[in-house]
C-alpha cells in the first residue's frame, strides 16, 4: 500500500504533494503559517519563563547528568559550564526572594532529593520527616516534627523540637562540651561521661580482685550505635581521648567520612572541651536547646547535611 506525505490545504482539506505552490484542487497558496495567535506567545513566553526558574532551582548537568548547586558557574563533576541563561535566572529567582540578613539552607549531602536543593527561609520554618516545610520523608533518622529555624532579633536559630536524633552543628577549633552531650565525627556518634566509679577495693573477705593496673582518668567518651547501645568506649589518657581513622584512641579505618587526625576530647580544670584537629569533614555538637547560625555554619538532621547561606 502507497502512503502520500504532502501538505493539507487549511481551505478544502486536501493533500497537495510536497513542494507544491497551490492547492491542487482549489488553488490557494500553500505556505507554512509562521505566526501563532498572541495568546499562545504568551503562554509559552510564560512556559518558557517558569521551566528556566526551575532550572534556577535545581539545574542538572547536561553533559554528565549530575546536579550543579545554585550559584555555581561550572558542573563539580564534569567542568562543563552552566548556562548563561541559567546563570541570570538564578539571581533573578534569588534576588527576587531574598532580602538582606535573610537566609536559605542548600542540602548539601543527603540519603534522598538533589543535592543542591535550596530551601528559602523568609520567616519561620518547621523541617520534619511529616509536619513542616522542610520535608525529608524518606530519611529514617528525621523525627515527624524534628527542628525548627527561625529570626530572633535579625538572627537566625535552629530549635531542637524534643527530635530522638537531634539537630547536629559543625563546630571549628575549640567548643565546650558537657557531661552527657552528644558530638558527631566522619559518621560515628559519641557521648561525653564522666570518669566511672573506683571500685578497686577488696571483696567482703578483704581480697582484691586480680586485674590489670588501672590508670588515672578524668572522663570517658562512649561510641553510640544504632538502636541506641554503646558501643566502643575509651577512657582519658592524660586527660585527653583522640579520635581518627588512624593512630588516635579511638580509630575507625572502615569509616571514609573520618580523618587520619579527627578530633579531640580534653579536660581542663574540671571543664571538657571539644576540638577539631583541622577535620576535612568536620566535628558537629548535638544542639541543646536552640543555637544561633550563621553564615557557612553546617547542620545535620538525621542523614540530610545543609548548608546555611545567608545574605549580606
Amino acid at each position: 500500500m502507497e502512503e502520500w506525505v504532502g501538505i493539507v490545504c487549511g481551505q478544502c482539506d486536501a493533500l497537495s504533494p510536497l513542494g507544491a505552490p497551490r492547492c491542487v484542487l482549489c488553488g490557494r497558496e500553500l505556505r507554512p503559517t509562521t505566526q501563532r495567535p498572541a495568546a499562545a506567545e504568551a503562554g509559552a513566553a510564560h512556559q518558557d519563563e517558569e521551566d528556566l526558574m526551575e532550572q534556577a532551582r535545581n539545574y542538572v548537568c547536561k553533559e554528565c547528568s549530575s546536579p550543579v548547586p545554585s550559584g555555581h558557574k561550572f558542573c563539580g563533576a564534569c567542568g562543563a559550564t552552566v548556562p548563561q541563561s541559567v546563570q541570570d535566572a538564578q539571581e533573578e529567582f534569588f534576588g527576587s526572594l531574598q532580602t538582606p540578613g535573610r537566609a536559605r539552607l542548600v542540602l548539601i549531602r543527603g540519603d534522598q532529593g538533589v543535592d543542591g536543593l535550596t530551601y528559602q527561609l523568609e520567616g519561620q520554618a518547621m523541617a520534619g520527616k511529616q509536619e513542616g516545610q522542610i520535608l525529608f520523608p524518606e530519611d529514617p533518622w528525621v523525627s515527624n516534627k524534628h527542628a525548627a529555624f527561625y529570626y530572633q532579633d535579625e538572627k537566625l536559630f535552629v530549635r531542637d523540637e524534643n527530635s530522638a536524633n537531634g539537630v547536629f552543628v559543625r563546630v571549628s577549633g575549640t567548643t565546650p562540651l558537657a557531661v552527657g552531650q552528644h558530638f558527631l565525627c566522619g559518621e560515628q556518634v559519641f557521648r561525653l561521661d564522666s570518669a566511672p566509679a573506683d571500685d578497686a577495693g577488696p571483696g567482703a573477705d578483704q581480697t582484691y580482685f586480680y586485674s590489670s593496673p588501672k590508670r588515672p582518668m578524668t572522663f570517658a567518651v562512649t561510641q553510640l550505635v544504632e538502636g541506641g547501645r554503646d558501643g566502643m568506649v575509651a577512657t582519658s589518657r592524660d586527660d585527653v581521648v583522640r579520635i581518627g581513622r588512624e593512630d588516635a584512641d579511638m580509630n575507625f579505618p572502615e569509616d571514609i567520612f573520618m580523618s587520619g587526625t579527627h578530633a579531640h576530647v580534653q579536660s581542663q580544670g574540671g571543664s571538657f572541651q571539644l576540638v577539631d584537629d583541622g577535620s576535612r569533614n568536620g566535628t558537629y555538637v548535638r544542639v541543646d536547646g536552640s543555637r544561633e547560625l550563621k553564615h557557612g555554619d553546617y547542620v545535620f538532621l538525621g542523614k540530610q547535611l545543609l548548608r546555611v547561606e545567608v545574605t549580606a
